[in-house]
């Protein structure tokens, strides 16, 4: 496709929609495209019997230990942010994955899981193969993983985690460097970029430090927007950032609307924020956007939507 071409970026093959972008955005740098991306990515797979995670109030665990068959479906449905597999959601062209890391409670083993209410029956080391498996496939495809949250990691778990990604990922990891953009990405054969929110990323060459996330802990739409607004007026961070489109039932809300589930709240509200994310710009500039990240991304035109706020940066070149 050349830069010159009539055909919407949000028309490309999402599976490659990287691969198949105009030769024009090739040396743009990746922090200032549009990127869509995963908010909690792997709660497709959390266990509905697990115990609710460590994170949650006092109150919801104590009432999880003696009043079970109630409390945990309960979270359970609050906390699925996405349905669809990882590799299905790369296929539908997600390169950003929210990824928030735990080792369960009276595990003696050193496996990790994912975690966002209650805890995932995936292991992290599974779902870092599929997606080196997925990227194997699509060599000039870029995947950003962002790991935070961390629960309940001893220093050992860390630098075993760490030595999981390595020995997966090999060097297919991108080192930190100043200009990461995708013709030096695949000209040097990098795809992975590996955000790390701990003090061991500052030590670590092929680690890069934690990318803000824009969290707004709203439950409604306009609410949500006006946020982001206000922020934009102080300017976009230097590098990687994320705008996340999440919605957040706080326990009043959750308590007042017993019959639905995060995925009713957020479906509701797609329409108004498509809308506002139409209205924005990638690149460099004060009010710009970079990653932009939402839950059930399948349910919706959201990924092509950002993608195809690319144009804008050509109609500025």
């Amino acid at each position: 496709m050349s830069s010159g071409s009539t055909v919407s970026l949000g028309e490309l093959p999402m599976e490659s929609w990287m691969s198949h972008l105009p030769s024009a955005l090739w040396d743009t740098p990746l922090c200032h495209l549009a990127i869509p991306g995963s908010h909690n990515a792997i709660t497709y797979c959390l266990d509905a019997g697990s115990p609710v995670d460590l994170t949650q109030p006092e109150l919801l665990q104590k009432l999880d230990r003696y009043m079970k068959p109630l409390i945990r479906p309960f979270v359970y449905k609050w906390a699925i942010t996405q349905e669809n597999p990882i590799k299905q959601q790369l296929d539908s062209g997600v390169r950003y994955c929210d990824l928030r890391i735990a080792q369960r409670p009276n595990d003696s083993s050193t496996e990790l899981y994912f975690y966002h209410g209650v805890y995932s029956t995936l292991s992290v080391e599974s779902v870092l193969l599929e997606i080196r498996e997925w990227l194997d496939a699509r060599p000039r495809e870029v995947v950003i993983l962002s790991f935070s949250h961390f629960l309940g990691l001893s220093q050992e778990l860390h630098l075993l985690l760490l030595s999981t990604i390595r020995d997966v990922f090999s060097s297919r990891l991108c080192p930190k460097m100043e200009a990461l953009t995708l013709r030096n990405l695949w000209s040097s054969g990098h795809s992975v970029i590996v955000s790390y929110e701990h003090d061991l990323s500052s030590c670590h060459a092929d680690l890069w430090p934690h990318i803000p996330y824009w969290w707004a802990n709203k439950c409604g739409a306009e609410a949500l927007i006006q946020e982001f607004e206000d922020r934009k007026q102080h300017g976009r961070p230097g590098g990687f950032f994320v705008t996340g489109l999440n919605l957040t039932g706080d326990l009043r809300y959750i308590c007042t609307h017993p019959t639905e589930s995060l995925r009713d709240l957020v479906t509701s509200t797609y329409p108004a924020l498509l809308s506002w994310v139409q209205q924005q710009s990638p690149g460099p500039r004060v009010g710009s956007l970079n990653i932009i990240a939402g839950d059930f991304i399948a349910e919706s035109r959201f990924v092509p939507t950002v993608v195809t706020l690319n144009e804008k940066l050509l109609k500025r070149s």
